[in-house]
């Protein structure tokens, strides 16, 4: 089955999330590198809520941000970063079990009122829209602690703070 390949690579890319999310320093949840940027906090938290899209993803055709189909998560700690993390994580394992590969194969949509912003099987989507989103921002995260100096951590290997 396709979703048991995803639910594989996801509870191995869900390591290393958890190993970044964890190094997120309380009391800088409102730093950013720029202007422009995220908040290391909003950021934190978007990378911890992004399973729950993958969620979305298997189990709505068509998501629409202007219906409400998405609202933040709230983190103001390492712990509960963690939680919203794990509690996403939880959901979107279960639902995988669940997902057959007609399901995987049909489309899905990503949409903003009219404008329609992919369409695509939703195993293309659950890599590109969801899984490389999380991955990009979770580099990210290690740029921000990198800039404070925090211990970054491995994630594919070790980092140059492990060696």
């Amino acid at each position: 089955m396709i979703s048991q390949a995803f639910i594989a690579e996801i509870k191995h890319e869900a390591t290393s999330t958890k190993r970044i999310l964890e190094r997120v320093p309380e009391g800088k949840f409102d730093w950013k590198p720029h202007e422009k940027s995220m908040s290391l906090g909003r950021l934190a938290t978007h990378v911890a809520e992004l399973p729950g899209f993958l969620h979305s993803i298997l189990t709505i055709d068509d998501f629409d941000f202007a219906k409400g189909h998405y609202t933040p998560s709230h983190a103001d700690t390492p712990e509960e970063l963690m939680n919203v993390f794990q509690e996403k994580l939880d959901e979107v394992l279960q639902t995988l079990q669940n997902t057959s590969d007609e399901k995987m194969q049909a489309n899905f949509t990503l949409r903003s009122g009219e404008h329609v912003i992919a369409t695509a099987p939703r195993m293309v989507a659950v890599r590109s829209m969801a899984l490389n989103h999380l991955i990009h921002h979770r580099g990210q995260i290690a740029v921000y602690l990198r800039l404070l100096n925090v211990p970054v951590p491995g994630l594919y290997g070790p980092s140059a703070d492990e060696m």
